[in-house]
C-alpha cells in the first residue's frame, strides 16, 4: 500500500514539474531577445526615413501594429528629453521626461540621450517596470541616434 501511494506521490510530482516547464517556457516565448529589439530599432530608424518622422512616431505609438512584438516597444526622445513616442505609454508622448530615472535610480534619460548622442548606438542596462507583469525587472535597451536629427530610437528586453 506505501508503494501505491509513493508511486502516485511520484507521478504527482512529475506532472506538477512539467507543468512548471511548460510556463516557463511558454514565458520565455513572451519576451523579446536582444537580436530582435536591435532589429526592430534598425526598422524603425529606416521607417522614419521612408514615412517621416511625425507618421512613424505615431505609428511606434499605437499598440497592436508590428511594432510591439512579445514585450518589445519602441521609445523615441529628442536629446532635450521629449519624449516623441513611446510603445507602452501615449500618455507620455510630448512630455519632457529629462529627469526622470530608473527604479535604482539612474537618470534614464539622461544615459540614453548621453549614449545616442556620444556613441550613435549602443545598449544600456537598468531596472523597469514590465509592461505585462508589473514586477520591476531587469533590462537592457539598444538606442540609436535618429541620422540627421538630435533624436534617439530604443527598444528594450527584460531579462528575467
Amino acid at each position: 500500500m506505501n508503494v501505491l501511494k509513493t508511486g502516485n506521490a511520484l507521478k504527482t510530482l512529475w506532472l506538477v514539474f512539467l507543468v512548471f516547464l511548460t510556463a516557463m517556457a511558454a514565458q520565455a516565448d513572451d519576451r523579446g531577445t536582444p537580436d530582435e529589439a536591435k532589429a526592430m530599432v534598425q526598422d524603425a530608424v529606416n521607417h522614419v526615413k521612408e514615412v517621416g518622422a511625425e507618421k512613424a512616431y505615431e505609428e511606434f505609438t499605437t499598440p497592436g501594429n508590428k511594432w510591439h512584438n512579445k514585450d518589445i516597444y519602441l521609445f523615441c526622445y529628442r536629446f532635450d528629453g521629449t519624449s516623441l513616442c513611446h510603445g507602452a505609454n501615449k500618455a507620455l508622448v510630448g512630455k519632457n521626461l529629462i529627469d526622470l530615472k530608473s527604479a535604482d535610480g539612474q537618470p534614464l534619460i539622461k544615459n540614453l540621450i548621453e549614449l545616442a548622442s556620444k556613441k550613435g548606438s549602443g545598449w544600456i542596462d537598468y531596472k523597469w517596470t514590465h509592461p505585462t507583469t508589473k514586477k520591476i525587472e531587469d533590462k537592457s535597451s539598444w538606442v540609436m541616434r535618429l541620422p540627421g536629427s538630435d533624436a534617439l530610437i530604443g527598444a528594450g528586453i527584460y531579462k528575467q
